[in-house]
């Protein structure tokens, strides 16, 4: 770890921490998306988005109508953002546009010899050769690593790219400018939020670590740096570093927000460092404050658990995404480290350990879209690649040589925020603070307050936020010294349906804690349902039922509920064992977008995937710590 981290985190700490209180009252729910890429990153541009810039994805986001960046069609959003951050890769920022475009700037490439190869194919225009992206992506991927037990970053023969960009490159200095120059003209404070930021992107043989940088900050400080890659450094350590050195230097602030931990080959949420050293303090204090928020749903599947590592959970594996971004398929492998909840768990576990929890974070969805269009609706979805826009070019790969097509994607995420206003340091300071959650793309109005007193009343309350706050802590809080005694932890939930949506089938509540003999344990209650079913012998819950129309891709609401509400109690509280609880709360079943596409095509559906899904909202977690 660089050993500048600790004196700068320690002045920054000073200066403000992720807080876990309660936020100044009132907040309100805001809508966005953190993760979207345009034309200026290469894969996006290479998978033949060759028009969608900043610009376009900020009007899309706003509810304008743009141009589609493949099919030239008019496109629009179904319902407009409340904020948006454009993410393009920090590697080489703009660079293919400028390849294929002769723009004077572009300058030289210097260690990009996969590019460099394909240059005068580039010249040629991509937007009109379907093979050439995948072929030139497949070249820049990192080749697989058979040993899992080896340090993937210090495998002297896999880096994940020889790049040597920086900001020596024209073109990517200009790239960056340009993207602030659009943010700058789109934000427009209490009406639409739009935030800066980029994608570290680092993929050591195959291991998905990738970040995106969030900066609440506008051009003032960002124009003093260029944005960090994994081609300066592979490890998260050194990106933290550059984080805290950049803050100190320009008075800027910046989050990290790891994704896709689900193709990370068990490496996001490991028991040691990314060199296989243990944790230190400093390690889980740097980690933590620069990384309060995960991203754990979106078009590269979900990340919340896998039924091998869940098997007591009949919704685990929603969505998979078992493909790894490398030249060389492997069979996939669900590992700990690869998934959220598991990741909780082993949270608590290590919590023992000098500097505390180390995966003690919040949780949203955002889309990872390359088309430019932030779109997370399974009836106006456009596809994780602009070449995937239209059904039928799903059944080709989408992303190089994984043997993935557009169909095994996930028309997801969404980044809910509960602020105090719509601005950027009103939304930044949310995801600070984790009072955000996830869903997989409707728009589930989610509260969820843990405290010690709740009554039942209190879900039928006008005031249910008041009392929550007065009562508790919000989610991504902690409930922290002696629990009263008699009393567990109770939990006071509200979930509204999409008002353009499906009805509600239920709530749970996901528990996760450590036994006496050290192992992780979790457990599932369905708290507030739908209907007058009742639970089974052996305490499971019917199904809600199932109304989709495959013939005409088509559902009704005459099963669920609009809104569900409930104060829980754990009823298996322990006083003295640490523990963590989200909320997740599960649509009806509703048509996915490979049936929409089916119904579209005339064809029959495709037997890989299911014709109907329950979307869902993951809200962060609130800890209790006796």
């Amino acid at each position: 770890m660089n050993k500048a981290i600790p004196a700068v985190l320690a002045a920054l700490l000073a200066a403000g921490s992720t807080a876990t209180g309660a936020a100044p009252a009132p907040t309100q729910l805001y809508w966005g998306d953190t993760h979207l890429h345009t034309s200026y990153s290469f894969d996006a541009f290479l998978n033949l988005n060759d028009s969608a810039d900043p610009d376009t994805a900020f009007r899309w986001a706003k509810g304008l109508p743009v141009i589609h960046p493949y099919h030239n069609a008019r496109v629009r959003i179904g319902t407009p953002l409340d904020f948006l951050v454009v993410s393009d890769h920090a590697e080489a920022m703009g660079v293919l546009r400028a390849i294929v475009n002769h723009h004077e700037e572009f300058g030289e490439l210097e260690g990009w010899d996969a590019v460099k190869r394909w240059a005068s194919v580039a010249a040629i225009r991509v937007a009109r050769w379907t093979g050439y992206g995948t072929a030139v992506f497949k070249d820049l991927l990192p080749l697989k690593l058979d040993d899992w037990g080896s340090n993937p970053v210090l495998d002297p023969g896999n880096p994940p790219m020889n790049t040597s960009l920086g900001d020596i490159n024209p073109t990517v200095i200009t790239s960056w400018n340009e993207t602030i120059d659009a943010a700058e003209a789109h934000n427009d404070p209490g009406k639409f939020t739009a935030l800066l930021g980029w994608e570290w992107s680092s993929i050591p043989a195959g291991a998905n670590l990738h970040r995106v940088v969030i900066t609440p900050n506008g051009r003032e400080q960002a124009a003093q740096y260029m944005p960090y890659g994994s081609d300066q450094s592979q490890y998260p350590e050194d990106l933290w570093a550059w984080l805290g050195a950049t803050a100190s230097r320009t008075g800027s602030e910046f989050i990290a927000i790891p994704h896709n931990s689900n193709i990370s080959k068990g490496y996001m949420f490991a028991e040691t460092t990314l060199r296989g050293e243990p944790m230190s303090a400093d390690y889980i204090k740097t980690r933590k404050f620069w990384e309060p928020v995960v991203e754990i749903t979106q078009i590269k599947g979900d990340s919340e658990t896998h039924p091998s590592l869940s098997p007591d959970d009949p919704f685990a594996g929603f969505e998979p995404f078992e493909f790894y971004l490398q030249q060389e398929w492997q069979p996939y492998r669900a590992a700990v480290g690869d998934f959220i909840r598991p990741a909780l768990g082993r949270g608590l576990q290590l919590s023992g350990q000098p500097g505390g929890n180390p995966y003690q974070f919040g949780l949203i969805g955002s889309t990872d879209a390359h088309t430019g269009l932030s779109s997370a609706e399974e009836d106006n979805f456009w596809g994780k690649m602009a070449y995937d826009s239209i059904p039928a070019n799903k059944t080709g790969g989408a992303v190089a040589d994984t043997r993935s097509t557009g169909w095994d994607m996930a028309a997801a995420g969404m980044a809910a925020v509960w602020a105090t206003e719509n601005t950027r340091q009103g939304i930044f300071d949310a995801m600070k603070r984790r009072e955000v959650y996830a869903t997989t793309g409707p728009r589930i109005a989610l509260r969820m307050f843990a405290g010690w007193g709740f009554n039942p009343s209190d879900a039928e309350s006008p005031d249910l936020a008041s009392l929550g706050y007065a009562g508790g802590v919000p989610m991504g809080g902690e409930l922290a010294g002696s629990a009263p005694t008699g009393s567990g932890v109770r939990l006071l939930i509200s979930a509204m349906k999409d008002p353009k949506g499906a009805n509600l089938d239920r709530i749970q509540v996901i528990k996760g804690w450590v036994d006496t003999a050290g192992n992780s344990r979790e457990k599932i209650f369905d708290v507030a349902w739908s209907g007058d079913r009742l639970p089974l012998a052996d305490g499971s819950l019917p199904p809600v039922g199932n109304t989709v129309d495959e013939a005409r891709a088509s559902y009704s609401d005459d099963i669920g509920a609009a809104q569900l509400a409930t104060v829980w109690e754990d009823p298996e509280f322990d006083p003295g064992a640490k523990a963590f609880y989200y909320v997740r709360v599960l649509q009806i079943p509703t048509p996915r977008h490979s049936l929409y596409d089916a119904v579209a095509l005339q064809i029959p559906p495709p037997e890989k995937f299911p014709t109907a899904i329950q979307e869902r909202a993951y809200s962060s977690p609130v800890w209790y710590t006796p």
